[in-house]
């Protein structure tokens, strides 16, 4: 039986030092990273998605970073196509994938193969999209609690983006999406997986990590950034995947006027720790992860060993 190739997993929550790390271990070891980030694929989203700047990216380039306008939609889907077609590549040129990154969803979709749901359906979410509105997301979430309580009991009640497609696969097929999730059978991934998290040890200092980078963020110019972005994109608007980032969301609300910039920082800072809580959450649930914390000096020289016993 032929031994299947390495690929390596190096996730963690936001503000973790995930990038940092990633580009020690290119420097050290035959591997090449692909970046597994929602936000990291949209062009000219640089300061609020915390983007690997150009000499970090000449010292260790990413693949999956700037590949489409935030205009458009990245699906775990396509992520899973685009990452398996990079990392054969990546394997036929002797070098191990290194994927790094914090959206869960896109490991998740990678490692167990992508269930057979229906595609987006503009109109439907057009629809559901005019009722948030209308009614807030929260009355959408209790709505799903009655067709779907599988999937609402892991959604938080503000979390627009996974409750529009919650409601949005009922409404195309009659059937919950928890439901339809478990009669799916998945491929197995064909590579010898090494699956890292960088876990706290101190979720107060991780906090205080992302304070300090979401004011840096602030300083280096993020709303002026916002700006750009709807000058540049007039068919930007706050319904679109990466205006839902945390940070833009938020950046564009000030913009328009509704609550002051020491407001945007609470609720920048309040949307992003409960982003790492749900990063965290999803870390601890996957099985076969080898748990490490951020916290810790000397992390690099440790990452690597254990890279090492894979290769």
């Amino acid at each position: 039986m032929t031994k299947l190739p390495p690929a390596i997993f190096l996730m963690g929550p936001t503000a973790s030092g995930k990038t940092g790390l990633a580009v020690e271990l290119a420097q050290r070891l035959p591997v090449e990273l692909i970046s597994v980030d929602s936000a990291l694929v949209y062009r000219g989203m640089d300061i609020g998605t915390a983007k690997p700047d150009a000499a970090t990216l000449a010292r260790a380039p990413h693949h999956l970073i700037d590949i489409i306008e935030p205009t458009h939609s990245y699906s775990a889907a396509q992520f899973s196509a685009d990452a398996l077609r990079l990392m054969a590549e990546i394997t036929a040129r002797g070098n191990t994938p290194l994927l790094v990154g914090g959206t869960m969803l896109y490991f998740n979709a990678l490692q167990h193969g992508l269930n057979n749901l229906p595609e987006a359906d503009p109109a439907v979410r057009a629809e559901i999209d005019a009722r948030a509105e209308r009614d807030g997301w929260p009355t959408l979430h209790a709505e799903l609690a009655r067709i779907d309580p599988t999937t609402a009991a892991r959604l938080q009640p503000n979390d627009a983006q996974r409750i529009e497609r919650a409601l949005e696969v009922y409404r195309l097929t009659g059937q919950p999406m928890s439901a339809l999730l478990q009669q799916e059978e998945r491929a197995a991934l064909p590579y010898r997986l090494l699956k890292l998290a960088l876990l706290p040890s101190d979720r107060t200092v991780l906090h205080r990590r992302i304070a300090e980078r979401f004011d840096t963020m602030l300083q280096a110019g993020l709303l002026e950034e916002v700006t750009r972005l709807r000058r540049q994109y007039p068919a930007l608007s706050l319904n679109l995947p990466a205006m839902r980032c945390v940070g833009y969301r938020q950046a564009w609300q000030f913009q328009d006027g509704e609550f002051d910039l020491a407001t945007l920082r609470d609720k920048g800072l309040a949307a992003t720790r409960q982003l790492a809580k749900r990063q965290m959450t999803w870390l601890r649930g996957m099985s076969d992860v080898v748990e490490l914390d951020c916290l810790e000096l000397g992390l690099a020289e440790k990452l690597e060993r254990r890279v090492k016993e894979i290769l």
